[in-house]
Parts: structure tokens; sequence; C-alpha cells
């Protein structure tokens, strides 16, 4: 005797199992009756699943045994190429045909245990058949979206976005079916899914005509083993369905003797898979040495592209830094051009005014003395009217000169101011020495005997010198000290003219 489960007559003293049996005995003379009990209170179908095989005992256990191996194989490659494209995924994220298809192969391996010679039921007898079923139906449910999300993701042109949303809603349905209904429940279901995964079937076969016309790259590879496994999956679909009953076609009872085909077909459509991605790693590879050839040629080239370039800059740089420093110098003489009196060679106006501002800062801030003088040439203008513009514009060079060469101090200036005055800045002197330099420069003028027959108060050219010193405060600025040196040449020139006049603040 042989028995899996329990038979009963109602649902409470039945146990359901799925499990092959192998019951030996000896054959009588004459005819040999064969009782099989068989009781179903859990599923939509049930009975003997496939037709019982008789034969010898070495032969009935060689068959189990081969069945068994084949189980054990299949499940094996299946887990192994499951976990190999699983690892592929996380080394590389972006690859996600490597998780399509590696989860793909890890459900299937699970329900390959449960088909067919039921090794994990073999293993475990206790196992309840309830959640064997219920794993094995998932497996199918939720493999059928996994293996579309596989076809989408290496011809993306071929397989609609809209058909994997419809796959993934289906299937999700179905799964919560599965998990909350028991299976006498959503075993009704059944037919519905498998019409639904023929309507898949018929759409992926119309996606590989299209692949196959457009000659994609490496596409036979995938067009044979997804035929395998789409062929295999029609056929245990057809070999499980209701029609494969006592009552139904005799010509489908004979085209589809067995079934669990669509673990084998799997089993070739992972091998062609396998096949595919080590013929693109080798082609990478291949492409690859290629590219490292070439970028070795252009990288040679490019180091004497880098060396000329290199040499051509720095020559460059040499020569815009020389330009650069020969601008600058160009600048400097033009700014000291800008600042000089072109006429006397003293610095102008706008020198003036730039110096006395940090001067008086300065001398404000350390509390030093500062002193300033105007000197106004005396009748000038009747000069310029008898001896001629030429004669002036020498004369006043000549004044200039001695300026410039009686100031002994490199931070005393001199400066012509306008027509014939100038102005000189003395800082760090006070009233004393400020007159005492004033002097100076009144005789040394006159003493140059440059003839004025126009003057009224020497035959020779004078000066007139208005000075002033103090010591800066915050109530006073440099414009009241060049006021009260104006005030001193002014009365300078009403006393008479050719003297020097100091007036304070």
């Amino acid at each position: 005797n042989a028995t899996a489960g329990t038979v009963g007559k109602t649902i409470d003293t039945m146990i359901p199992q799925y499990l092959p049996q192998v019951a030996f005995f000896e054959a009588q003379q004459g005819n040999n009756e064969i009782v099989i009990q068989v009781s179903n209170f859990y599923h939509r179908s049930g009975g003997i699943l496939e037709s019982i095989k008789l034969g010898s005992e070495k032969q009935i256990l060689g068959l189990r045994y081969k069945n068994i191996a084949n189980n054990i194989f299949l499940f094996g490659c299946l887990i192994f190429m499951g976990a190999y494209h699983l690892a592929l995924f996380f080394f590389r994220k972006k690859n996600t045909s490597s998780l399509y298809f590696g989860s793909f192969c890890i459900l299937i391996g699970i329900r390959t245990l449960l088909v067919g010679e039921g090794f994990l039921i073999y293993l475990f007898p206790g196992f309840s058949w309830e959640i064997a079923h219920k794993i094995m139906t998932l497996t199918y449910y939720l493999g059928l979206p996994l293996i579309l999300m596989f076809f989408q993701s290496i011809f993306p042109k071929y397989i609609h976005i809209r058909m994997i949303k419809m796959a993934q809603i289906i299937g999700a349905a179905f799964g919560i079916l599965i998990i909350l209904t028991p299976a006498r429940i959503f075993t009704v279901a059944n037919p519905l899914y498998q019409l639904w995964t023929i309507i898949v079937i018929i759409y992926v076969f119309g996606a590989l005509i299209k692949i196959a016309i457009h000659k994609e790259k490496d596409s036979w590879l995938i067009i044979f083993g997804a035929s395998a496994f789409l062929l295999s999956t029609i056929n245990d679909i057809v070999f499980l369905s209701i029609w494969m009953n006592d009552e139904g076609p005799s010509f489908l009872r004979a085209l589809f003797r067995t079934g669990n085909l669509s673990s084998v077909g799997l089993f070739i459509f992972a091998f062609a898979n396998s096949l595919l991605l080590a013929k693109r790693f080798s082609d990478s590879l291949e492409q690859e040495e290629i590219i490292t050839v070439k970028l070795t040629e252009v990288n040679t080239n490019l180091d004497k592209i880098v060396s000329h370039r290199t040499k051509a800059l720095v020559e460059s740089n040499e020569k815009i830094e020389q330009q650069k420093h020969e601008l600058e110098k160009v600048n400097r003489q033009l700014q000291k051009l800008s600042l000089k009196d072109h006429l006397t060679q003293l610095w102008n106006r706008r020198k003036y005014d730039e110096t006395i501002n940090s001067e008086w800062n300065r001398c404000l801030r350390y509390q030093r003395p500062i002193a300033l003088m105007l000197l106004d040439i005396d009748y000038f203008k009747e000069y310029n009217d008898f001896y001629g513009h030429l004669a002036g514009d020498e004369c006043l060079t000549k004044i200039g000169q001695t300026i410039k060469n009686s100031l002994s101090r490199s931070t005393d200036m001199a400066a012509r101011y306008g027509g014939e005055e100038f102005i000189v800045l003395l800082p760090d002197s006070g009233k004393e020495e400020a007159i005492k330099i004033a002097d100076m420069l009144r005789l040394k003028t006159e003493s140059m005997n440059i003839p004025h027959e126009k003057s009224s108060v020497s035959n020779y050219v004078t000066v007139s010198i208005g000075v002033t010193s103090t010591v800066p405060d915050g109530n006073s600025s440099y414009q009241d000290l060049f006021n009260v040196a104006d005030r001193a040449l002014y009365q300078a020139k009403n006393a008479g003219r050719n003297q020097v006049n100091f007036l304070s603040e």
C-alpha cells in the first residue's frame, strides 16, 4: 500500500497532500485489480494528476530516482543562476535585467521543489499541503510580471510599459487572493490567470517576432530560450487545466502527456540568457581592448601635443610677461608725465594735491609742523609782453630749476601751481626754517641776473614769497594752510614785492 495524506469522507477527516508514491505488488495470473481511493475537499479539482506507470521494480525505482535527480538538478541550476544574476545586480545597480531574471529564477527554483516528484514534501512529509500549494501558485503568479519586466529591460522598444503595469497589478491582485483565501477558493481563479498568461505569451511572441525582424544584436539567443520557456509554460497550463480530466478531449490528453515542463523550459531560457550575457561580456572586453589601444595612441599623441602646446604657452607667457613689464614701465612713465609740468619739469598741481593731502594727515597724526610757501614772479606779465613768450618760458624754466635745486630734503616738494606761480611744500619744517629757505630762493632768483627792464623793483627778475607754517589739528585743513600762504603772498606784493612775508594762522 502507498498513501499520500489521509482519505476522508468529510473535510474534517481528510488530510490533503501531493506526493507521488511507489507501490509494490506481485502480479497474479488473470486480471489484477488496482484500487485507488481519492477524496477532495480542498481544491477546485482533485484526483490523480498523471497516468499510473506500471513496470518492474527496477524500472519504476529507476524512473523515480531519475525524476528526483532531474528536480534536484533543475533546482540547483535555477538557484545558482538566480543568485549569480542577483549578485550581478548588487555590483551594478543599473543592470535591472539581472534583478528581474535572478528573482524569476529563484521563484521557479522554489517551485521546482513542490512539483513533479515533490522533493520538498518527500523530505518533510508533514509539510502543510495548503502552504505548499500557496507557495507553488504564488511563484507562478509573481513570476509572470517579473519575466515581462525582464524582457522590457533588455528590449525596451518592444515591450510597452502599460503591459508591465497591467501584469504587475493583476499579479498583485491574484497574489493577495492566494494569501487571504484557502486553496478551495483561490484555485477557482486559476483558469482566469491561466487565460491571462496565454494573452501575455501571445504578446511576448509578437514582440519576439518584431525583434527577429529588426535583427537586434544577439536576439536569436533570447528568442530560442524564450520560445522554449513559453512553449513549456503553455504545456503546463493545458496539462493542469480543467480540460485534462477524464471527460476532456482525448487529443489533448494524447498531446499533453507530461506536466512540469516549465522548469525545463526555464532552464533552457536561463542557459540561453547566460550565453547571451557571456557573449556581451566578451564583446565588451573586446571593445574595451580596442578602446584601450586607441586611447593609448591618443595619449601618446596627446603627450606630444601637450608638450608642444606647453612650450608654446611658456613662450607666449614669457612674451606676455615681458610686454606686461614694458607696459607697466610705460604706464609709470605716463603717470609720471601726467604729474609733471612739461615746461619746468617740476611737479604739477595734481601731484601737489595728492602730496599735501597725505603729508597733512601724517603731520596731523604725529603732530609735526608743516610749512607752505607761494612764489610769484614780479611783473611777469610785463616781462612776457616786452621780451616775448619764448623768453618768458625760458625764465619760468630757470626759476623752476633754481627752486628744485635749492631743496635738499627728499620730502620737500616744489610744483608749478599755475602761470608764474610756484608752490613749495616743506613737511616737518617750522617758521624759522621755512623763512630761511624762502629768503634763499628770493636771493638766488635775483642773483641769476635775468634782465627785466619793465620791473619797478629791480633791473632783474625777482620773486615775492608768502610763507606760513603750522602744526595741524582737527579744527583746520590743508586748504586753510594754503589760504594763509596766499594772504602772505598778497601782503608781500602790496608791501613792494621782491620780499618774503610770513603769516601764521
